[in-house]
Order: C-alpha cells, then sequence, then structure tokens
C-alpha cells in the first residue's frame, strides 16, 4: 500500500478575508500543518492543489464577467495567478517534496485531476508514477473542490478516506451533501485521528 495526502485548495481566497472565503478555513490550514509535524511518515506522497485562474480570462465561464453581479456562479474573481489571493495560507507548512498541482488555468478546475504539476504532469499520471493505492483528502472547500477531487479519486480506482476534521465546505448543506456523494461513491468518512 502507497498512501498519497491530497490537500486540496488551502489558499489565502478560501480562508478568512480571502475573496471566497470559507469559515473554518484557516483552522484547516493550521490543522493540516499540526498533521504533518505529527505524523511526518504517514504519507508516501504528498500532492496539494491550487486554482491558478488565468489573469486575463473568464476562465472558461468560471469568472463572472466586469459589469455582472458577484453571483456564485459564475464566481468572483479568484485565486489569479501570481497573487497573493492564490498564494497558500501562511499557516499551511508543506514539506519540500510536496508535489504542487496547479488547476483552473483558463477553465473551472474543480478537481485536482483537472490540473497538472510545475512539470507538466497529470495527477493522475503521478499516481500511477508513484505507485499510490490509497489517499487521504483535506482542504477547501467540502461542497466543491474537495467533492470534485474525492469523486475523480474514486473513479481513478483509489481507496480513500475523506477526514473530515480537516475539511471545511461554503455551506452546511451542501457540505454534508457532498460528504454523502462521497461516501456513497466508496470513499470512507474518517477523522484525522486515524492517521498513524
Amino acid at each position: 500500500m502507497t498512501r498519497a495526502l491530497f490537500i486540496i485548495d488551502v489558499q489565502n481566497d478560501f480562508t478568512e478575508g480571502g475573496a471566497l472565503a470559507v469559515e473554518g478555513g484557516s483552522a484547516v490550514a493550521a490543522g493540516v500543518s499540526a498533521l504533518l509535524a505529527e505524523h511526518p511518515d504517514a504519507y508516501d506522497v504528498i500532492f496539494a492543489s491550487r486554482d491558478w485562474h488565468d489573469p486575463d480570462s473568464d476562465n472558461g465561464g468560471h469568472f463572472a464577467r466586469a459589469g455582472e453581479p458577484g453571483s456564485m456562479d459564475p464566481w468572483p474573481v479568484h485565486c489569479v495567478a501570481g497573487t497573493p489571493g492564490a498564494e497558500y495560507h501562511p499557516s499551511l507548512l508543506l514539506p519540500d517534496t510536496t508535489i504542487h498541482i496547479r488547476k483552473g488555468q483558463g477553465q473551472p478546475g474543480y478537481s485536482i485531476f483537472d490540473g497538472i504539476s510545475v512539470g507538466g504532469e497529470k495527477t493522475g499520471e503521478l499516481l500511477i508514477a508513484n505507485g499510490v493505492t490509497d489517499i487521504d483528502i483535506v482542504g477547501l472547500a467540502t461542497d466543491h473542490c474537495v467533492r470534485a477531487s474525492g469523486l475523480d479519486a474514486r473513479g481513478h480506482g483509489q481507496h480513500v478516506r475523506v477526514l473530515t476534521d480537516l475539511v471545511a465546505g461554503v455551506a452546511p448543506d451542501t457540505s454534508d451533501a457532498a460528504l454523502g456523494e462521497l461516501a456513497y461513491a466508496g470513499a470512507v468518512l474518517v477523522t484525522s485521528d486515524v492517521v498513524v
């Protein structure tokens, strides 16, 4: 068994004070860092994704255009490549060996599988190259990118656990629905105290 950790979109724009802030986002950042500090050998591979949207387009209809209301669909401008909002939250401390995945470059890109590494490799290819069979998922937001990443991981044949104390969502009802959908797809819902 080779276990990976997916850290989904723990970015400034998705935490308190950001363009699309999720309540509890900063606590998730600190909690993930604590998990990695307490269990430095728990994961064979660590992936961290970021929305990394193009600054000069609506990213495939993902951003509301100038003059449109800043509704939730399309979303307000967020996580534009190279801006402070796109950076990881300062409380998120990642090992040097972390594989960084950028997604949403010119398109919506909810799932970590929609992104590519800095070296241009797809997430699925990197899982195969590293022999990954099991994935734990943490991050933001439960009802959007965590959901999409978990469902895609199941679709790629991975054994998936969602660490429910290290995720936070946009809204309670949609987050609960997303966790239910992930469980129905075969993901296991656990808390981070299972990590050893």
